[in-house]
């Protein structure tokens, strides 16, 4: 599995960006597709993921609300649509994936085998 993320950059606090993992992967909708980061000096953290298309999406309380999680099977790609973002925000986002990762276990970046090579989101305040 190789996952191949792109969309980082600089912004302006307030702002938006979207990212995009793309999995070279058969049978992408068994996969759990989740979005970590990690900001300078700290530990990875979760940021949100999606199970299937029809699941509901898991996020951090510290993203609720500004960003999405989507994921398009048919493209073999999964997003992050981050709105009002804040300089806090601002770390290296990672895509990883999994075939099995329970509910409870989901936000663990132990529970992911697959990770891509991440992009780096600048907030400017």
């Amino acid at each position: 599995v190789q996952l191949q993320v792109s969309g980082g950059g600089l912004v302006q606090a307030g702002g938006s960006l979207r990212l995009s993992c793309t999995a070279s992967v058969v049978s992408f909708g068994m996969y759990v597709m989740t979005w970590f980061r990690q900001a300078p000096g700290k530990e990875r953290e979760f940021v949100a993921a999606l199970k299937r298309s029809d699941s509901r999406p898991f996020y951090a309380d510290s993203v609720k609300g500004r960003f999405t999680i989507s994921r398009d099977n048919a493209k073999n790609m999964v997003y992050l649509q981050m709105n009002d973002l804040k300089p806090e925000d601002t770390a290296v986002y990672y895509c990883a994936a999994d075939r099995q990762v329970i509910n409870s276990a989901i936000s663990r970046p132990g529970s992911y085998d697959y990770w891509g090579q991440g992009t780096l989101v600048t907030v400017s305040s």
